[in-house]
């Protein structure tokens, strides 16, 4: 097992080090409601995938508060989404998956991408802002696809990282495509076929990860800065929340709530979405801002 540097190199953690992985790793299992595995497998893989969607949401009150997200080091994520029982966006909940995989056994390599979802095919370039994972498990062929940070539309189930095939995943069909970046991530919705995001499979080092992460979280226009973005995927809905409007999409069907005020708002984040607030600041004042974004 090795950890990334700042600089993104390897270097073989010392005993104590280890002992402090199991440690974190132990309370991210107890976060998810998951027993601690006893090895690697595809199987496992699964497992912790949706139990990872199910209980650590997608959201992004930090940058929405004026908290910029650049550490990304696993004692700061798990603190945040571990200790602190709160979410994040792509940089944060993969970011932790990744080095909780990494301390299992798996082998992970860090990419990145860019957001095409519902966006017009004319539309100007999205940044490559957007972070995901390619897994080697050990006894399988191949690498897969895992991504438990793409908001309403994530991955629920790893996927094989190919062109071609159609995958079931626990909620919609997915696919990916070869594409000129490297290969598109597309997923069908009544019956069409519809990007989400395309991305290289060269490896990322943490210190791009980390630019890329400040970038979305500090720009004065960008998505997470501007507006409120919530989702929970649970093993038979995704729950999503922006502003003050609620979906929730269940096989198929669509229902759709307009909040009428803040306060309800944050009666969704703590109570549908189970995120803690404490140390935000006047989250309600904020929110009220955006509502409608």
């Amino acid at each position: 097992m090795t950890v990334d540097s700042p600089g993104g190199q390897g270097v073989p953690p010392a005993a104590g080090e280890e002992r402090s992985d199991r440690g974190m790793d132990k309370a991210y299992f107890a976060r998810i409601g998951l027993e601690y595995p006893l090895g690697p497998s595809l199987d496992t893989l699964r497992d912790i995938v949706a139990a990872h969607n199910r209980s650590i949401p997608f959201e992004n009150l930090d940058p929405l508060m004026g908290i910029p997200v650049h550490d990304l080091s696993a004692e700061a994520l798990s603190a945040k989404l571990v200790g602190r029982r709160r979410g994040g966006y792509c940089y944060e909940n993969n970011g932790l998956l990744a080095y909780v995989l990494e301390h299992l056994g798996y082998g992970v390599d860090r990419l990145a991408g860019r957001v095409v979802w519902m966006r017009p095919p004319d539309a100007p370039k999205t940044g490559v802002t957007h972070h995901v994972l390619a897994v080697t498990v050990p006894g399988e062929d191949g690498r897969f696809l895992v991504d438990v940070g793409f908001g309403g539309q994530t991955l629920s189930s790893p996927i094989r990282l190919e062109a071609g095939p159609v995958q079931r995943t626990r909620h919609e069909p997915y696919r990916l495509v070869d594409h000129p970046e490297g290969l598109q991530l597309q997923t069908q919705i009544h019956g069409d076929w519809l990007p989400l995001y395309q991305f290289s499979l060269r490896t990322q080092p943490l210190v791009d990860l980390s630019i890329g992460s400040w970038y979305s979280s500090t720009y004065p226009t960008a998505v997470f800065v501007v507006g409120l973005s919530v989702a929970l995927v649970t093993d038979t809905a995704r729950w999503n929340l922006r502003g003050r409007n609620l979906a929730i999409h269940t096989d198929g069907s669509t229902e759709k709530i307009r909040l009428a005020s803040a306060a309800e708002v944050l009666e969704q984040l703590t109570g549908r979405f189970g995120i803690d607030l404490a140390g935000l600041g006047d989250v309600e004042a904020r929110v009220s801002q955006v509502l409608d974004t």
